[in-house]
């Protein structure tokens, strides 16, 4: 059986019992007048718990054993004044952002307004357009069913969400949305619009060589579908957009997923076993010969995507994208121009869009050098970090001069 020092086991209880507390965001221990207390409210409780789990001859020892080691057994949060600049990626981490330096915080994603993180019904197939509510989002969860019907885990879901979204609002700094689609929700979830910005992804030039599109790969006759095997990426509309394509179609897949088992099963109930190839997760140098020997990628996704990477990674590879009118994908993809933009779900207008660029080379070639173009001029990691650096210049200007507005 392995042991544990009380000092070790101490510190376990106190973390725990801070992680709890600071998501919850309440104060159980009232704050008494006189001088400021000697202990958190964190630590307290820490150590009324601890006194039934460490067994001390006294209480006198116990809080001798507290007085010697106490720095020790109570870590504390990095002392942020020193920092130029806080950039916080992850949405829990707010909870630790003391304000004491110039902070900026991204929304890669759907958390910080949906509880659900997802904003979509995957049983009627339908988007929300829901405002974050109490109401509004525990019906989202047991009717719509967005996510989770257990009582304990909608509660959760939806108090996370509204602590995020709320601390970002007591914090008043700036966030960085990945899309304007972003940016609109949380502006429509009452987040302050001039404390939002819009920066797009950049992504790094392929390792490997890359051309534009050559007769000889077009007449091959390849796509590809590279994402998660999951139901909101939309590979079963594919499949069955697939089905009504000319039969020279071949389709590979990379990636890997829970949902794999059920597609493999569509895949041979529609007859398909011949023209699709699973490739599975794929490392950086597979995947860019997968790109190389495709005429277009198909990005099919039936949730709001935030934003997708894989239509930039199609451009820096100077290929063309068909992909689903949803989220923020459309800022990305000029329809016409550098893919080609479709209803989702709709299976006749998907397999349409790749007929008429599988016998189409030249417009293909097309689409994919326009495509390469628009990437070199707005998407490269280059542009997306002199973005980022203007936006944390303003971020320390508004954080010393408080009657700067940060959208000035």
């Amino acid at each position: 059986m392995t042991s544990i020092s009380a000092s070790d086991l101490l510190t376990i209880i106190f973390v725990l019992v801070d992680d709890w507390y600071q998501a919850h965001g309440i104060r159980y221990l009232r704050g008494k007048p006189g001088t400021k207390p000697e202990f958190s409210d964190s630590e307290v409780i820490t150590l009324l718990l601890a006194m039934d789990f460490i067994p001390f001859p006294s209480e006198t020892q116990f809080l001798g054993f507290i007085r010697a080691n106490y720095l020790a057994l109570f870590p504390r949060l990095i002392d942020q004044s020193q920092f130029k600049l806080l950039h916080v990626q992850e949405e829990m981490a707010l909870i630790d952002i003391t304000g004491e330096c110039p902070s900026i915080f991204t929304a890669h994603n759907h958390d910080p307004y949906c509880p659900s993180g997802t904003k979509y019904f995957p049983t009627s197939e339908q988007f929300c357009t829901r405002s974050m509510s109490f109401l509004g989002c525990t019906w989202g969860h047991l009717i719509d069913g967005c996510g989770s019907r257990r009582p304990q885990k909608i509660a959760h879901n939806i108090l996370s969400s509204n602590l995020l979204l709320e601390k970002l609002k007591k914090l008043r700094i700036p966030v960085i949305a990945n899309s304007d689609y972003v940016r609109d929700q949380l502006i429509k979830n009452r987040f302050p619009r001039e404390q939002t910005v819009t920066l797009r992804y950049g992504t790094p030039l392929p390792k490997s060589v890359t051309a534009p599109l050559t007769l000889e790969i077009h007449q091959n006759q390849r796509i590809l579908f590279a994402g998660r095997i999951v139901p909101d990426k939309g590979l079963e509309w594919l499949l069955k957009a697939l089905a009504q394509t000319e039969v020279s179609i071949h389709l590979d897949i990379a990636g890997e997923g829970w949902d794999r088992s059920r597609m493999e099963k569509l895949v041979n109930q529609l007859g398909l076993n011949n023209r699709v190839t699973w490739h599975g997760w794929c490392n950086s140098e597979r995947i860019d010969v997968l790109y190389q020997q495709c005429f277009a990628i198909i990005f099919p996704s039936v949730w709001p995507e935030p934003a997708g990477l894989i239509t930039l990674e199609a451009y820096a590879r100077y290929r063309p994208v068909i992909a689903s009118r949803v989220g923020g994908i459309p800022e990305h993809l000029l329809n016409g121009e550098t893919g080609i933009l479709v209803p989702v779900n709709d299976i006749k207008l998907l397999a349409a869009a790749i007929n008429y660029l599988s016998i189409n080379y030249h417009k293909s070639r097309l689409l994919g050098q326009q495509g390469h173009a628009l990437f070199l001029k707005e998407f490269t990691m280059d542009i997306h970090v002199n973005k980022l650096q203007k936006i944390y210049e303003k971020t320390i200007e508004c954080f010393h001069d408080r009657n700067l507005s940060f959208s000035e």
